[in-house]
Formats: structure tokens, sequence, C-alpha cells
């Protein structure tokens, strides 16, 4: 694997290693963008980041499967923030990777255990919900971008 490039500009700005992991183990949710038929195609998505890839659950029978089907790029961005001062966030780019049966019916799946596990941990309160209806996609970004403007200096 290819580690995934820096961000020229902004370096001032730009987050830590672990203030990108603690941000995007406490962020909820995320917007993804497709490369669809009739252009792009932006959604939100929760999401599960292990450290080196950011895992999602979609509906399979989803436009955005569809659109990820005939093209696997993916650009996601997590953000936050009200004021100018407090904007941050995290731009992911790259290509998915289907992972488990589609859609997802509870195969055993030693890949996915500790990701269900946490994504459970993270938003249905530890129980894992296995629904036949999504299945899951992993990115590894090929680019990574973040931002806090808290950082930047005030007069």
């Amino acid at each position: 694997m290819t580690a995934p490039k820096t961000q020229r500009r902004g370096r001032a700005i730009a987050m830590t290693t672990d203030e990108l992991d603690g941000y995007l183990a406490a962020e909820r949710v995320c917007r993804v963008a497709t490369n669809g038929t009739n252009g792009p195609h932006a959604t939100p998505l929760w999401f599960h980041w292990d450290g080196t890839s950011l895992w999602l659950t979609s509906l399979s029978r989803s436009q955005r499967w569809k659109d990820l089907e005939k093209d696997p790029r993916i650009a996601v961005v997590v953000d936050d923030g009200d004021a100018y001062t407090e904007l941050r966030g995290v731009e992911l780019r790259g290509r998915v990777e289907i992972v488990g049966e589609v859609p997802r019916t509870g195969e055993p799946n030693p890949e996915l255990e500790a990701v269900e596990q946490a994504f459970a941990d993270k938003y249905t309160g530890g129980h894992v919900v296995i629904d036949g209806r999504h299945a899951w996609l992993r990115l590894t970004p090929e680019k990574i971008s973040s931002w806090d403007f808290r950082k930047i200096p005030t007069s």
C-alpha cells in the first residue's frame, strides 16, 4: 500500500496524525461524493475510521452504490464548526473496495468483525445490526487533506 499524499498548502492548519485520528473517531457523519452518470452525487453517511481506512456501510441498491460499481473513485468530507475560526475537517480521496457479501447477511467474515463492532459501539449502543440491505465499503485514502482553523493565530 502506498502512503497517502500529504497536503502541500495549509500545513500550518493541518491536523497531526493524532488529531486526525481523534477527530475521525469522534465525528459521526461524513459526506460522500461519487461520480454519477448525471454528474456528482453527494450524500451523508455514518462511518468508522480504523486509523488506516474509512469504512462505510451503504444500501446496496442505492444510487451511491450504483455509482461506485461503475467508478470506485470517491471523495469523503468530515467537517464541523460554525464560526470561521472554528472550522475544521478532513477530506479523504481514493477508490473504495467492497468487503464482504452484497448485501451483508451476516456470513462470518473476520475482516469485518472488528469494524462492525466498532460501528455498533459508535452508533447503535454496541448492537451489531445486519439488515440484509447494506454492504461494506472500504476507502484506504490515496490523499488526505485536513484543516483546523482554530490553529490560525488571532491578531
